[in-house]
């Protein structure tokens, strides 16, 4: 515990000392930055022990605040996302050295870097926090640090409309976790953790219920899951793009892992818990990519994908909860696994993925699909890494993104198999929704790493590209190698995770019963994840040594250059090769009744018309059409009191003096 804070320390320091160096950009990048990695190398250091030590580190102290203790705890399930956290967090820094280079001059610095570390300090408070209080205070920190990043060019409407709707979002999560907190410190006379683990497992199933729903609404806020998620599409794409890679790789995780910590200690599922988080998995696994496929901004395609991973995540944790309600412990274990597993193979590649979207804006100056192409010529180690992403993403083997669907694919086919009683329609659907995902996955990226690097440059300032600089490109390298170490050692992460998960107490599964659910997961997937694994690692190995031999042979002939087969034209151009949004076509329109994009025809109206364009817009048909109407309802219900703000100060002070009046009135009326 020493470790994590002093982590947490040189977090905070550092932070004071870039925003009072404000004045010197370089100076507050060299502390913040210095003070990032610092602190993120103490917190895996701590976490790497608090994952070896059996027994959890804690610290508890006194506070004044009613109901509230500084209690900390590095459990095994903190210490997994203290790695995440501290490993994600402690690269991205590394990158916005290079990164926030461009701005040093426009603008100061210090109070960027301050709120990046005070984000990662949050984040890390969040999942070792024991006591409610302290819970909610560092859960707000974590909002509004990340919200002052995502509003970093602020000059832009697009920015603070984005930022509005994240505090909005993000505020409305956080009134559901404060009834919960409230609920439960009412029942368990506390706001201790441990005091929730003993008493709120011997709820009625009305009481613990309703303790779920708020805790699905408000964490699932924060995680991204649909209806829930219209911050994520507005947020990521404005914010700088490592606070993007920070945000959706494990930000949004700690209201995965808020879910899962309140599992522990709410007791014995009913059916219906699983079922419903079974169910918004699928909407959102499914309209997240589906959303996905026909934006045009490369960020704001990647934030639909976050969507659609934390949807699979969703269908982890309700496969598990289905197996808890029914007395299957091994489809529990499969299912918990499985989410846990995506937990880490998200975080990874989609920082990756972010990270690797940054890079391509800070060599063109645009994320616009349908403006990019043939940047494999021009970077192609930035190429390379980003199709490792992409690959994983799309659920490929041997990459990871293959393995943590795999279990819960073993969860939904052989563990429910034996259990009579239940539905097999939740097991189909989320078969169905991982398949069809994977199909739409496919799409999405293939569009979006053919028209980015692939084909010729479409515009000037494309065309003119460089490659990004080291500390850029690092960063990304160590992500890509690490989402290939991943899927080469599945089968070992797997059974760490069991390990871990052993560990970690369940109120709803007695510790033996876990344990031994768990030596049957292994025994049911180990060996399928081996061969999968393996086959995938022979292609790999394969496909490595065509790429070797054909370079070996055509090493030593001097490459020409003619024209292609002619077909009536001698000098093809950009304009003849597929564009993001012609390859999206086909599955915008079988769509449509869904995605509701928007088209943009041209109009002609001459034999000879000048230049034209056609363009498509699909915007979020749940903040158009739900957010969006629902707070201009309330807008126009309040306005009605707008009639009382004249902007005189003597009109308000005659107001405070009518009610003053009213009130003594109604005093000295009262009987004594």
């Amino acid at each position: 515990m020493v470790l994590f804070l002093a982590a947490i320390a040189v977090l905070l320091l550092s932070s004071f000392g870039a925003f009072v160096s404000h004045k010197s950009p370089r100076l507050a990048t060299g502390l913040g930055v210095t003070g990032a990695v610092l602190g993120c190398s103490l917190g895996i250091a701590a976490a790497i022990r608090g994952l070896l030590v059996h027994s959890p580190e804690s610290i508890s102290l006194a506070w004044t605040i009613p109901y509230g203790s500084f209690s900390l705890q590095l459990d095994a399930l903190s210490s997994l996302f203290l790695i995440l956290i501290f490993t994600i967090s402690g690269l991205g820094s590394i990158y916005g050295a290079e990164y926030f280079a461009p701005h040093a001059k426009t603008r100061p610095l210090g109070s960027t870097w301050a709120f990046y570390n005070i984000l990662i300090a949050s984040m890390a408070l969040v999942v070792t926090a024991r006591n409610g209080v302290l819970f909610l205070m560092v859960w707000e920190i974590m909002a509004l640090s990340s919200f002052f990043l995502v509003i970093f060019d602020r000059e832009r409407d697009r920015v603070r409309h984005a930022g509005l709707i994240y505090l909005v979002a993000t505020h409305l999560g956080t009134a559901f976790l404060l009834t919960f907190f409230i609920i439960a410190g009412s029942h368990a006379q506390s706001l201790d953790f441990d005091r929730f683990e003993s008493v709120l497992g011997t709820l009625p199933p009305a009481s613990s219920g309703l303790l779920f729903v708020l805790a699905l609404i408000g964490f699932g806020s924060k995680a991204g899951f649909m209806p829930f998620h219209v911050w994520l599409p507005e947020a990521h794409p404005v914010a700088p793009s490592h606070v993007s890679a920070l945000m959706s790789g494990v930000m949004i995780k700690t209201g995965i892992y808020g879910l899962i910590r309140t599992l522990t200690f709410l007791g014995e599922p009913s059916p219906w818990w699983g079922l419903s988080l079974v169910t918004i998995g699928i909407i959102s696994t499914i309209g997240g990519i589906l959303f996905a496929v026909p934006q045009h901004d490369l960020k704001r395609l990647l934030a639909y994908s976050s969507v659609e991973n934390i949807g699979i995540i969703g269908l982890g944790l309700g496969l598990a909860l289905i197996g808890a309600a029914h007395g299957s412990s091994i489809i529990f274990a499969l299912g918990l696994a499985g989410a846990i597993f995506h937990v880490i193979n998200h975080s990874v590649y989609k920082s990756l993925l972010f990270l690797g979207a940054g890079a391509i804006l800070h060599t063109t100056g645009t994320l616009q699909l349908d403006r990019m192409g043939g940047l494999i010529k021009r970077s192609p180690y930035l190429a390379l890494a980003f199709f490792i992403g992409v690959l994983a993403i799309c659920g490929l083997p041997p990459l990871n993104g293959m393995a943590s669907e795999f279990l819960i694919y073993m969860g939904s086919l052989n563990g429910g198999m034996p259990l009579k009683a239940i539905s097999p329609i939740p097991f189909i659907g989320i078969i169905i929704a991982l398949s069809f995902a994977g199909g739409l996955a496919m799409i999405a990226f293939t569009s979006a790493f053919g028209t980015v690097f692939l084909g010729t440059p479409r515009t000037e300032t494309t065309a003119n590209a460089h490659a990004p600089g080291w500390l850029l490109q690092g960063p990304i390298a160590f992500l890509a190698f690490l989402t290939i170490a991943l899927g080469f050692l599945s089968p070992w992460v797997f059974k760490g995770i069991l390990s871990l998960l052993r560990r970690v107490s369940f109120s709803s599964i007695p510790s033996q019963d876990f344990a031994n659910a768990a030596a049957a997961a292994e025994r049911t997937a180990m060996e399928p994840l081996l061969h999968l694994t393996g086959g995938g690692i022979a292609l790999f190995v394969f496909l490595a040594i065509l790429v070797w031999a054909r370079r070996k042979l055509l090493s030593g002939r001097s490459a020409t250059e003619t024209v292609t087969w002619d077909c009536g034209f001698m000098h093809p151009n950009e304009r003849m090769q597929y564009t993001s949004s012609s390859f999206q076509q086909p599955t915008r329109e079988f769509f449509h009744m869904f995605l509701r994009s928007k088209r943009s025809r041209p109009v002609i109206v001459s034999h000879f018309p000048m230049a034209s364009e056609f363009s498509t817009e699909t915007r979020d048909v749940f903040l158009e059409h739900g957010y969006q109407r629902f707070f201009s309802w309330i807008e126009r219900s309040v306005s009605v009191f707008r009639t009382f703000q004249h902007g005189r100060m003597q009109i308000y002070v005659l107001y405070v003096l009518v009610t003053l009046i009213f009130l003594l009135v109604w005093l000295l009326g009262l009987p004594t």
